[in-house]
């Protein structure tokens, strides 16, 4: 790992769903674009609307013939593998909007490296999730926004399901935020005491990969089922 600084907040001591700040409502600005402010802040789209350019399946010189680009979002529309983007990132905001069928699950990891079977054995993932219907919302610790198996959400963020939910995911050296439609769901620092120990102690411990590099791409679930969509996903890279 490769940092050993000390855990800024664990995401159990996040309040409960019923002192959430107001959530806000879906990203106002016209899908698959962006806003003014966000241009002058450095961001460019990785998801116009219809090309799937800055993607590929993971582990495969083309994109997956199992997503498509239905109604202006990156789809999942029927036997699909994971997808990254053809690009790495090591510091940067990612912000996307996404969707899922009742009981649908997806993720979205960083920094991963195609040295493994999958994805989520490098890259710690933002878990995706219709919370109410699929087994996974029954544990915080796999629920919409968590850091898969490692960092609990709290309650109350999420949206049902076929509604949008807006997403950040911002990772600046060892520190990441989770959020999810205007809350701050989950925040880490990667290679802390911390870190190392719920890793060790969850499904990923016997994994010395996951979590472990320093850059990345982004990494988009698709093999959990059709249905899953995503769109305005867009980027900067911080310094």
């Amino acid at each position: 790992m490769r940092y050993s600084t000390a855990f800024v907040i664990a995401a159990l001591a996040l309040p409960h769903a019923a002192a959430l700040p107001a959530q806000t409502p879906a990203d106002a600005t016209t899908p698959n674009s962006l806003s003014a402010a966000e241009a002058a802040e450095g961001f460019r789209l990785l998801f116009d609307g219809t090309s799937m350019r800055s993607w590929r399946g993971y582990q495969r010189p083309s994109m997956d013939s199992g997503w498509r680009a239905v109604d202006g979002a990156l789809t999942v529309v029927g036997r699909a593998r994971d997808i990254v983007t053809v690009d790495e990132f090591q510091n940067f905001e990612l912000r996307l909007q996404w969707r899922v069928p009742p009981g649908g699950n997806s993720g979205v990891m960083f920094h991963v490296g195609e040295v493994l079977q999958s994805p989520w054995l490098t890259g710690p993932e933002m878990a995706v999730l219709d919370d109410a219907r699929h087994p996974d919302g029954q544990s915080r610790l796999t629920s919409a926004g968590a850091a898969h198996s490692v960092y609990a959400a709290p309650s109350g963020a999420v949206r049902p399901a076929n509604e949008w939910n807006d997403a950040r995911l911002i990772v600046n050296g060892s520190h990441v935020e989770h959020w999810l439609n205007g809350v701050k769901v989950v925040e880490y620092e990667l290679g802390s005491d911390d870190w190392q120990t719920r890793v060790r102690n969850s499904k990923f411990g016997q994994w010395p990969s996951y979590g472990s590099l320093a850059t990345g791409r982004i990494s988009l679930q698709g093999d959990h089922g059709p249905g899953v969509a995503f769109r305005s996903i867009r980027i900067r890279v911080l310094p």
